[in-house]
């Protein structure tokens, strides 16, 4: 069968409506069609030869880090020429329009991350007003009472105004650097107009280098990652060919595989994030398609990397294993300048696998394990197929926008802050905006954060002025990082250990490069402040300690121009002191002043997870009961999958005990929540075709779902109340019940996916069951006489991460295409 590049059948097997010429989805002429010759090609930039950059962009998926830093060398180099120029020319100090312009460079870089250019120079244009305001008062009241009282008020304001925007944070954060600023440097008022001066002419010039050298590409940052997903597949690929080998060190690609499915799954869920953002699609309906594509494409890929690890245990015959290989190898080197290339060479290689899975099941010696290695082999042949469909379709929307005659807009299932996916933030806003119901306690959301930013510059303030007032800042600077970004007791002990750690290495690292450069050189100072800051914004998203290390060895050339010769090691470590203050002051105010409890995050979080899987079942059971209804299960369990990240994060341990300690059992909790994210994942791909069942059957099946779903509730109530109100109730037995009336009844096209769907709901409930016990519902036990039907080894989930107990799955991914 030739492949044409035209989008896939519909779930329930009928063909797609065509897609009228030079329009996409919705109607509208597509913005970016193809050229005539090239439906079907896949994005350049996507589908391009590999190259030593795929390194790169495996590890930094949309290139944020690497724009991160690129960014701050742009904006750090303009504004420091910029405020050399200008005070020059205002007549101005040159090292004060060095200071001025580098703050607007600093804060651009760091503060100002905007994807479209309009919100860019909006920020940028805005930043130098609250900063010479805020500028001019602190040199108007030259006394320091005044000036700490200042201070205060301008740290709670960032918390304050943090809740209105990014425009708002960015107002109170020039605000703070403005009077951090005139303490530091001793501003007349007679020079701070030429100052703010110079903060204007600074930051128009950061503007059009940023517009220049930093235009933001939010569909090219899309199609990098993309890219970054094919890569990922391809590594993914090759690592399951490699656990193939006669040679394969078992333990060895088993982490590498498990690593590449977590990194592939993060590259997932990131895309889908970024769906949602301005200028990345042309429309919703294109949105939502790549969103299933995705979806099914990883879903088949966390089959063909098990179903390998599995059947490289089995000692398969030899013909059978080279087939295999032979495939997984092809997956790994083809070349997708054309998105059908990957789907025509699997077909290609397919009927060699058959042929071997034949001549293995003609082979009388094979045995169980024979019998398993074919069943095996011939399920991962099915799983390239889906994910050479899969991927193509995905990738030819690059070129093409087709649309369909179900097609459903996309709709947001994943938040990113900072093009990251949200972690503790979420379940910590709605612990607070449920106990801030009623009364008074409604301003707590409010004034929480601000409160804990200025009791702890009110009590930083006076002890690091009693050890060094030209240096109060440094105090405040770590009340600040200790509160910005974070939102548990664990994070923000883990972040003073990053502050730690960064701090003392880049002290040796700034020593040792102003051994080689000397203080003598302004030039080369200049230049290893800007790297230092430019690598330190790179490596920040990886890891706080990184851009600590960045920034001390930046400081250290700076230091070093006013602070003597054998001075650097007590200046510096009176820094580390100071920050260290600010800390754990700031770990202390957010403790005490309207405290909340891990216990109570962890908790709040696994109820968004609760509720994120009775959405699910919902959908599934308005796909069965309304089968032309608009249902997104796909983005559902996307929702599923965001939850458990949230889980996740609140549930790290400060340190992690060993096996056996009271402590791991957090993790047995999460390791549960793995598994069902898992089988929730292929019950989506599996549950979304158009079932029509007679109607005692689609009454059955709408039971099963109901029972699930009214478990679900009774585990929330006990999530959210601590109070059980009755016990789980197990679906097993409906579920077999309606196999054995699915066997009775006329067989049906659309059965194998009905059952699959089937397999992985009860899997769903088993896993879930177990979770909550550990959560203290009461759970029956599985009647003795249920019978529990053996799933072949090639239908096992993945999931997520280990299981944490025996978990019965069904297929993993059966469901992304008719059987």
């Amino acid at each position: 069968m030739r492949d044409t590049g035209n989008p896939p059948p519909r779930p329930d097997g009928t063909p797609p409506r065509a897609p009228s010429p030079g329009r996409s989805g919705t109607g509208r002429r597509a913005r970016h069609a193809a050229p005539a010759g090239r439906r079907g090609a896949a994005p350049r930039r996507v589908a391009a030869r590999r190259r030593w950059w795929d390194r790169v962009l495996v590890a930094d998926p949309g290139l944020i880090q690497l724009q991160a830093g690129w960014r701050s060398l742009v904006a750090m180099v303009t504004s420091l020429a910029a405020g050399h120029v200008a005070s020059l020319a205002l007549g101005l100090p040159v090292l004060l329009g060095l200071m001025v312009g580098g703050m607007m460079g600093l804060m651009s870089a760091f503060a100002v991350a905007e994807n479209t250019w309009e919100r860019v120079a909006r920020a940028v244009l805005w930043m130098p007003f609250p900063f010479g305001a805020m500028l001019w008062l602190a040199a108007r009241f030259d006394d320091r009472t005044v000036q700490i009282v200042l201070t205060v008020c301008a740290m709670t304001l960032i918390f304050l105004l943090s809740r209105y925007g990014p425009l708002a944070l960015l107002t109170g954060m020039m605000l703070f650097n403005g009077v951090m600023l005139g303490m530091l440097a001793g501003i007349p008022a007679a020079l701070t107009g030429r100052a703010f001066a110079v903060a204007l002419l600074a930051s128009a010039a950061v503007l059009a280098t940023r517009l220049l050298l930093c235009f933001p590409t939010p569909r090219e940052d899309l199609l990098r990652t993309q890219r970054a997903f094919v890569v990922e597949a391809r590594r993914l690929a090759g690592t399951a060919a490699a656990a193939l080998g006669p040679d394969a060190g078992r333990r060895g690609v088993e982490r590498r595989l498990d690593r590449s499915l977590r990194h592939l799954n993060l590259v997932t869920v990131t895309i889908d994030g970024r769906l949602a953002q301005p200028g990345t699609s042309a429309d919703p309906v294109t949105a939502e398609l790549l969103h299933r594509h995705l979806f099914d494409a990883e879903l088949a890929l966390r089959g063909i990397g098990r179903s390998a690890l599995e059947l490289s245990r089995l000692d398969p015959p030899e013909p059978l294993r080279e087939a295999v290989t032979a495939a997984l190898e092809q997956v790994r080197d083809a070349p997708l300048t054309r998105a059908g290339g990957l789907r025509r060479r699997v077909r290609a290689i397919r009927d060699r696998v058959e042929e071997a899975c034949e001549e293995a099941r003609r082979d009388a010696a094979a045995g169980p394990a024979g019998t398993r290695a074919v069943a095996l082999a011939a399920r991962t042949a099915d799983l390239l197929d889906v994910l050479a469909g899969s991927l193509s379709s995905w990738l030819a929307l690059g070129r093409d926008l087709p649309a369909a005659p179900d097609a459903v807009p996309f709709q947001q299932a994943v938040a990113l802050e900072n093009n990251r996916i949200t972690g503790s933030a979420g379940p910590v806003r709605r612990v607070l905006d449920a106990r801030s119901e009623r009364g008074w306690r409604r301003i707590v959301p409010v004034v929480r954060a601000p409160l804990h930013a200025a009791a702890a510059s009110a009590v930083v303030c006076p002890i690091a002025l009693a050890v060094d007032s030209q240096r109060l800042y440094w105090g405040l600077v770590g009340v600040m990082i200790t509160l910005f970004g974070t939102n548990t007791t664990s994070e923000r002990l883990r972040k003073l250990a990053h502050r730690v750690v960064g701090t003392v290495v880049g002290a040796v690292v700034g020593v040792a490069v102003l051994e080689v450069i000397g203080r003598d050189h302004p030039y080369a100072t200049i230049a290893v402040v800007v790297l230092g800051l430019s690598l330190g914004a790179y490596g920040m998203q990886r890891a706080y300690a990184l851009w600590v290390v960045g920034l001390v060895t930046a400081l250290v050339q700076v230091y070093a121009l006013t602070t003597p010769d054998g001075g650097m090691e007590a200046l510096l470590g009176e820094r580390l002191l100071d920050n260290a203050l600010g800390v754990a002051v700031a770990t202390a105010c957010a403790a005490l002043i309207f405290p909340l409890s891990t216990r109570a995050i962890v908790r709040e979080a696994e109820h968004g997870y609760v509720a994120a899987v009775e959405h699910l079942v919902g959908q599934v059971a308005l796909r069965w009961g309304e089968p032309g209804g608009a249902v997104r299960l796909r983005g559902a369990a996307r929702a599923v999958e965001a939850a458990l990240y949230q889980v996740t994060a609140v549930s790290e341990p400060l340190v992690r005990m060993p096996a056996g300690v009271r402590g791991r059992r957090a993790d047995h909790r999460t390791a549960l929540l793995s598994t069902a994210t898992g089988h929730a994942r292929t019950l989506a791909a599996a549950a979304d075709t158009v079932v029509r069942l007679p109607p005692p059957l689609a009454e059955r099946a709408l039971l099963i779902t109901g029972t699930l779903v009214g478990s679900l509730r009774t585990l929330d109530h006990r999530l959210t109340t601590g109070q059980a109100q009755g016990g789980w109730r197990r679906t097993g037995p409906l579920v077999q019940e309606l196999r054995k009336a699915l066997g009775s009844s006329p067989p049906r096209p659309e059965a194998a996916r009905l059952l699959t769907a089937l397999g992985e709901l009860e899997a769903l409930d088993e896993t879930l069951a177990a979770f909550a016990e550990a959560r203290g519902l009461d759970v029956p036990d599985r009647p003795a006489g249920a019978p529990v039907a053996p799933v072949p080894p090639a239908q096992q989930h993945p999931g997520v991460g280990r299981a944490a107990g025996p978990v019965r799955s069904g297929s993993p991914s059966a469901g992304v295409r008719p059987e």
